[in-house]
């Protein structure tokens, strides 16, 4: 990926020492941009940095209690700003936490609000699939693919609706940027993003959990739900390219959906990861009290294709392996499961490098 838009492009990433967030300022670091990461690290780790820390700016600042003139000094100067910082986690935080990841909203509004009073040029705003119905995700097996159209946040006389707190939050916010943008001019565009997963991710989310689990040999192994539950997996580098494109190319606030559009069964995941690994569990256990989340999650990427020139380069298995590779690298095995790093953004270090 190659563009003369970013060399020597002023930049300002919130949460970028997260998962997402890291891989985004490699991106921008390759093409030229002079980046700036703003992170609290209650989540993201200086460790996924790495790769640029020698080329960036670093501010550990937490958003959500920074004064307007801290918010003001920390957003000057910056031409573009992608906003990345959240409290949010897989499903099982999302769902045990739902007063922390509602917090989001609040860190939203000032980030808007700084970026209004700086007069930055743009802010793309990560957002979520989670801002969809969950009455369009319900039946196993069901070809519909979510449209941007099925939330739209520009029309409040429209039926909106959303999955738990954080989705909530996220649409919400998307609210709030057009409400900016009416008000103040503000420009940008929300990006929704569809189970991320990749190197750095961390064990809270499905395929991390799901290949932290095998590489322990858990027996029987455990899956949540009844495994029959589907989302559509988008790898890392696949989200950054389409997230980098947004910013590049739309300013009036259409949000764009970032997902393969392809859909697939837990239970299959699992059995891909076990392939790789060359390691199969003698017995698999479905523990249904366990949250899960809608049914049955992909989305339509016509309007990526056709604003963006963006399609997904990565399958199922390729990412898989390329992520494997990756954990196996970084993690030590330790012969047991903790199940709080399941839960928790904060857990104990299972990895090699402390």
């Amino acid at each position: 990926m190659e563009s003369k838009f970013w060399i020597e492009k002023s930049v300002l990433v919130t949460g970028g020492a997260s998962f997402i967030g890291s891989h985004l300022v490699d991106q921008l670091v390759s093409l030229g941009a002079q980046v700036t990461v703003a992170d609290d690290l209650s989540t993201g780790k200086i460790d996924n940095l790495k790769q640029s820390r020698d080329k960036i700016k670093f501010i550990k600042t937490d958003l959500e209690y920074n004064s307007k003139s801290e918010a003001r000094s920390i957003f000057k100067d910056n031409e573009i700003v992608f906003h990345l910082a959240a409290d949010h986690g897989g499903r099982g935080y999302i769902t045990t936490h739902p007063a922390d990841v509602c917090s989001s909203f609040a860190v939203d509004h000032h980030v808007l609000e700084a970026c209004s009073d700086a007069n930055v040029e743009k802010v793309i705003f990560s957002s979520s699939a989670c801002v969809y119905p969950t009455d369009l995700q319900k039946d196993v097996g069901s070809n519909y693919k979510l449209k941007e159209t099925d939330s739209d946040t520009s029309n409040l006389e429209n039926y909106l609706s959303a999955d738990i707190e954080y989705g909530w939050a996220k649409l919400m916010s998307e609210v709030q940027m057009n409400a900016f943008n009416k008000q103040f001019g503000l420009e940008g565009c929300p990006v929704r993003f569809v189970t991320a997963y990749g190197p750095r991710e961390n064990e809270t989310h499905a395929i991390i959990a799901l290949i932290y689990k095998a590489v322990e040999h858990m027996d029987p192994y455990q899956i949540w739900g009844d495994g029959q539950q589907e989302r559509d997996f988008t790898f890392v580098s696949d989200i950054v390219e389409g997230t980098v494109l947004c910013a590049e190319k739309i300013s009036d606030m259409t949000p764009v959906n970032l997902g393969t559009g392809k859909r697939y069964k837990m239970v299959d995941v699992a059995k891909m990861i076990f392939e790789i690994l060359d390691w199969e569990p003698k017995n698999i256990a479905f523990d249904k009290s366990k949250p899960t989340g809608a049914v049955s999650r992909a989305l339509d990427n016509t309007r990526a294709k056709e604003l963006l020139g963006w399609e997904p380069k990565y399958d199922l298995e390729t990412g898989l392996r390329e992520t494997i590779s990756w954990y196996l690298k970084t993690h030590k095995i330790e012969g047991s499961i903790n199940e709080n790093i399941l839960l928790e953004n904060n857990p104990p270090d299972v990895s090699k490098t402390k």
